[in-house]
């Protein structure tokens, strides 16, 4: 990823979005960045800064006015520089959206509930490559333990051919396969249950197999146009096409377990709840969960201009200039979500003082430069 110096005056909107709206997920982020060592680096190599660098960031922060839209600006405005970011080539930009869908469930399965949602496996290992090799921090494998080797998982086909029946016990239970399907997707959910109640399910690990967005095999074999493309239009052709339906979903191998969650959510990969509207999901090879980020996408009328913060990260965010924006929870959320394919670009705020182009002490190579 190349980051080039600019300033607060080149973001499109900069002056008319409530930026004290980002404070709270800001704030969020502050509370997991500053944990540990002040030499941690608080991204996948040192070019983000250190713990120590963010802390009078994070500091001042939390006193920082609630509500108070220009004291919030200028706060941003003292404290951040601003670095645009790019890959020199503007035809992968992508932004997509995201949200937590609200699903009809029960605890015990019947013949209306007979979809299992799963725990993480007590024998599935889930490996962060950052912790063997430093080129390789942000990436994350999982497997089973063969000896004294690990291999691959069980598939998504795998799985719902029956390879954990009696072997782990499902959290919960849905009536719909194409509810299960998204709530893979989206990685979290609440669940509506009998009683009126709703509990939260939310990510707790995943198979290790690489993700596959079926949309680009139905576009390929000719069954939704390209220009036609949602999140809506994949459900009705599921819908629709019932003895196809399992053969397609399991295209996609990468499997989510899940855990039941108790207070705010969802939560993301930074392990904090998200704030709608304001949450943004990156690719963490590339980004620093925790770093505020602008945004200026092609979607809806006016487009998105709008101060985010990097707080999750999802199996098909791939690239320097890639965005998974969250929507938010329920039906409403996921229209706006399903419907989201847009072209847009991004600046980071780093705290003044922090140079991503330069090589700091605690780095034994120059940053990436894509």
């Amino acid at each position: 990823m190349v980051l080039s110096e600019a300033g607060f005056a080149d973001l499109p909107g900069w002056s008319d979005d409530d930026v004290a709206a980002a404070l709270p997920a800001m704030r969020r982020s502050c509370s997991r960045m500053l944990r540990g060592d002040d030499a941690r680096m608080i991204g996948p190599d040192s070019r983000f800064g250190t713990v120590a660098e963010w802390r009078p960031v994070c500091e001042a922060l939390a006193v920082a006015v609630e509500g108070d839209t220009p004291a919030a600006r200028a706060f941003f405005e003292k404290r951040f520089a601003v670095w645009t970011a790019s890959d020199g080539a503007s035809d992968d930009d992508l932004f997509t959206g995201y949200y937590e869908p609200e699903l009809r469930g029960a605890r015990q399965p019947d013949a209306t509930y007979d979809v299992p949602i799963y725990p993480r496996p007590s024998d599935l290992v889930l490996v962060d490559l950052g912790d063997f090799r430093e080129s390789m921090k942000g990436e994350r494998i999982a497997g089973r333990l063969e000896g004294f080797r690990l291999k691959p998982y069980d598939s998504r086909a795998d799985i719902e051919a029956g390879s954990l029946v009696g072997k782990v016990e499902p959290i919960m239970w849905l009536a719909d396969p194409i509810d299960s399907f998204f709530l893979h997707i989206q990685g979290s959910g609440l669940i509506r249950l009998a009683d009126g109640t709703r509990t939260r399910v939310g990510y707790d690990g995943h198979n290790g197999h690489i993700y596959f967005p079926i949309g680009r095999y139905l576009i390929g074999a000719g069954h939704v146009p390209k220009e036609e493309m949602s999140m809506q239009a994949i459900r009705a052709w599921l819908d629709a096409n019932p003895d196809q339906m399992d053969a397609v979903m399991n295209r996609n191998p990468s499997y989510i377990f899940f855990r039941e969650l108790k207070g705010d959510g969802p939560i993301g990969a930074q392990g904090v709840a998200l704030t709608a509207g304001r949450s943004l999901a990156v690719d963490r090879t590339k980004h620093a969960l925790g770093v505020p980020i602008w945004v200026d996408i092609d979607y809806g009328e006016g487009g998105l201009r709008r101060l985010m913060v990097a707080q999750d990260t999802g199996g098909a965010i791939r690239g320097p200039v890639r965005g998974d924006f969250f929507w938010g929870s329920g039906d409403a959320a996921g229209e706006k979500a399903g419907a989201m394919a847009a072209k847009g670009r991004m600046w980071l705020l780093l705290p003044v003082g922090v140079d991503p182009n330069a090589v700091h002490p605690s780095s034994e190579h120059p940053p990436p430069s894509s």
